[in-house]
C-alpha cells in the first residue's frame, strides 16, 4: 500500500525489453538506503518488486501486463520516475490510499497556468469517468491528487509548485502519456453495489415465478 506522495525522483540507468517482459535498473540515491530486495516500490504508481540492489542501483521486473497497462514500457535510459516505498505501520499518512495497480494510461490534454499554480486536464477513456468525482483524490503517474472539474472524457488537477518541483508531473507536456489509478474506494462501492442490484433482480425474479407480483 501506498500514499501518493513521492519520497525520490529517481533515473532509468537500464532497461531491458524482451518477450516476457523488461528488466528495469533505477538509480535511486535515498531509497536504496532504506528498501531491501524483496520490497515493494511505486515506480510512477506502479508496484513493483526490488529483485536487486547494486549500491544506489534498484532491480525491478516488469511483467508484459505491467508494460500494458503503464507508461513503463515507453521508458528509456535517463528518464526520471516518481518512486515510492511502502506504507509502513504507524507512518503519517499524507495522501490516499494507492494500491500501485494502474487502472490505465490517460493523455494530458491542457496545461493551464494559474497563479504559481498550474492545471492539468488529463483525458481517459469514457468508462473509467465513472470513477472520478469532483474534489475526491486521484494517483496519476502515482502522485495523490485532489480532481478540480469532471468532462465527459477528462477530468483536471492542481499542480502546487512543490508537486511540480519534486516530481515528473513538473516537466510532463501536452501530449503526453500518464499513470492513472483511481480511488480504490470508489471501485468498491460500485462493486457492493452491482452486487445488492443483482440480488434485488433475483429476488424480483422469484416474485414474479411464485406469483407475488405481475
Amino acid at each position: 500500500m501506498f500514499t501518493g506522495i513521492v519520497k525520490e525522483l529517481g533515473e532509468v540507468e537500464h532497461i531491458m525489453a524482451g518477450a516476457d517482459g523488461a528488466q528495469l535498473a533505477i538509480r535511486a540515491t535515498e531509497l536504496s538506503t532504506r528498501v531491501q530486495v524483496g520490497d515493494s516500490v511505486a515506480v510512477n504508481g506502479v508496484c513493483l518488486t526490488v529483485i536487486q540492489k547494486e549500491g544506489d542501483r534498484l532491480w525491478f521486473d516488469a511483467v508484459q501486463e505491467t508494460l500494458r497497462r503503464s507508461n513503463l514500457g515507453k521508458l528509456k535510459r535517463g528518464d526520471k520516475v516518481n518512486l515510492e516505498d511502502a506504507l509502513r505501520v504507524g507512518e503519517a499518512m499524507g495522501g490516499h490510499f494507492v494500491q500501485g495497480h494502474v487502472d490505465t494510461t490517460g493523455t494530458i490534454h491542457r496545461l493551464v497556468p494559474q497563479g504559481n499554480a498550474v492545471v492539468m486536464a488529463i483525458g481517459v477513456d469514457e468508462e473509467w469517468m465513472r470513477y472520478v468525482v469532483a474534489k475526491g483524490s486521484v494517483a496519476v503517474d502515482g502522485v495523490s491528487l485532489t480532481v478540480v472539474d469532471v468532462g465527459a472524457s477528462d477530468f483536471s488537477v492542481w499542480l502546487i509548485p512543490h508537486t511540480r518541483a519534486v516530481t515528473t508531473l513538473g516537466f510532463r507536456q501536452v501530449g503526453d502519456e500518464v499513470n492513472v489509478e483511481f480511488d480504490m474506494l470508489a471501485k468498491y462501492v460500485e462493486k457492493l453495489l452491482q452486487a445488492r442490484q443483482s440480488r434485488s433482480a433475483v429476488d424480483m425474479e422469484l416474485l414474479r415465478r411464485t406469483g407475488f407480483v405481475e
